[in-house]
């Protein structure tokens, strides 16, 4: 059974007892979110090296980092070291995009080498494999989307982005208003061409039970994939991408009615003043399930610089109620990313989160920059290195330039604010 199966038993499961420890909330409160559809876990049942994750209200929003080999960078020990990499920078999970080399062998060595919870995204595996197979990705067929599928949920993945809400009517909205950057998801770009070469319905649509019954089998939790999504800010809220969101709010309320937990994603690029009413959309039409969105990017105009345009548009919406942010890399746009692309990426998408978590409440959040406020109080260095969200580079860029006296540092030196106010005010510079 699956996690909202039991959930409606009443069962308090396992899983539901970890990720209540891990977020400081009562294994009740996961049962009662897993129930009402707001928040779901991250664990195939198959899968035993996993350390199962929770999305959702009232959770920390949480982050993924994306690995994955492609046609021109194919070397899997590179990918292990970002999969690493990522892990210690803090990420929540991790997605493997891989579109070359061996994608079974870099799928599986990520499952092995993580207790994170993995998430892909079978269409990618499909193409490939029907260009090699059939020399075109308009000749893939339905009995090749399902297997690829189920080999990924069978290999022990724990949540996939599935393109279920493309259909014809969302491609015929698209045509008939046009866009700036047409379809830049590749999901969304493969089953578009598909469609349209061969006058068909999306399978993955049309033979949707089909897809839930895998799915079910192995509690993977259907990621509905954002085919439609903006690919920049002029094509933000445009009618298709609400027509999907619509078709993707109705695919999902269909998959709970079968037992089977989801979660949305979303856009993408996003002008600033938009992200607040891209996000309440979604939870409208979408019976407040989870939200996982791709950034959001603000601007469409710093390559090189796009986790930081991320993490501006990340911090809102989370704060409006996205519950899953997916990090962006100063890669991004330009190259495949390195590991320390990664790093930055990971870094920058959880200082986005954690100041939206302040202000949604979320337990430990405003704690945490309490205490850090009162080590910088206290001057105690080594307690500030501790709470840094990376204190790694705290601790680098603090050692490139020791001051002449150990309890402050080279920007204020001898004249440092609090030391001096501490002085006057009769306190030790010890107290808080």
């Amino acid at each position: 059974m699956t996690q909202l199966e039991l959930a409606r038993t009443g069962e308090i499961t396992p899983e539901m007892v970890r990720v209540a420890e891990k977020e400081g909330v009562t294994p009740e409160f996961i049962r009662q979110g897993i129930l009402d559809g707001t928040i779901v876990i991250l664990k195939n049942i198959v899968r035993e090296n996993v350390d199962p994750v929770a999305v959702g209200k009232g959770l920390r929003t949480k982050v993924n980092a994306s690995i994955g080999t492609s046609g021109d960078c194919k070397d899997k020990n590179l990918e292990l070291e970002k999969l690493r990499v990522a892990g210690e920078a803090g990420a929540d999970t991790i997605m493997d995009l891989s579109t070359g080399g061996d994608i079974d062998g870099m799928r599986k060595l990520a499952i092995a080498n993580t207790t994170l919870p993995l998430g892909s995204v079978p269409i990618y595996q499909t193409t490939i494999e029907s260009i090699e197979k059939y020399g075109s990705v308009v000749e893939m067929t339905a009995d090749d989307m399902f297997a690829c599928i189920e080999r990924h949920a069978a290999d022990g993945v724990d949540f996939m982005a599935i393109h279920t809400a493309l259909n014809l009517e969302v491609i015929k909205r698209l045509k008939s208003q046009g866009r700036v950057m047409d379809i830049v998801s590749r999901g969304g770009a493969f089953l578009t061409g598909w469609m349209l070469h061969n006058n068909q319905e999306n399978p993955l649509y049309a033979q949707f039970d089909r897809l839930i019954e895998i799915v079910k089998k192995y509690d993977v939790v259907l990621s509905i994939g954002d085919a439609i999504r903006p690919g920049c800010i002029a094509d933000s809220l445009d009618r298709a991408q609400v027509q999907g969101l619509i078709v993707a709010g109705e695919m999902a309320d269909r998959a709970r009615a079968a037992g089977v937990q989801v979660m949305i994603e979303g856009p993408g690029h996003v002008p600033l003043d938009q992200i607040q009413s891209t996000i309440l959309l979604q939870k409208q039409l979408c019976s407040q399930v989870p939200y996982f969105v791709l950034g959001t990017l603000v601007t469409d105009v710093a390559p090189g610089y796009d986790h930081i345009t991320s993490a501006i548009g990340g911090t809102v919406a989370a704060a409006a109620g996205a519950d899953f942010i997916c990090y962006v890399t100063p890669a991004e746009h330009l190259r495949l990313p390195t590991a320390d692309d990664v790093r930055e990426g990971v870094i920058a998408a959880r200082i986005a989160t954690h100041a939206a978590d302040i202000i949604k409440g979320v337990k430990g959040a405003r704690e945490w920059d309490l205490n850090m406020s009162r080590a910088r109080k206290a001057l105690d260095w080594e307690g500030q290195m501790a709470l840094a969200l990376d204190p790694a580079k705290a601790r680098q860029i603090r050692a490139e330039r020791s001051p002449n006296t150990s309890d402050v540092c080279t920007m204020c030196g001898d004249y440092c604010a609090m030391k001096v106010v501490s002085q006057y005010l009769g306190a030790d510079i010890g107290e808080c």
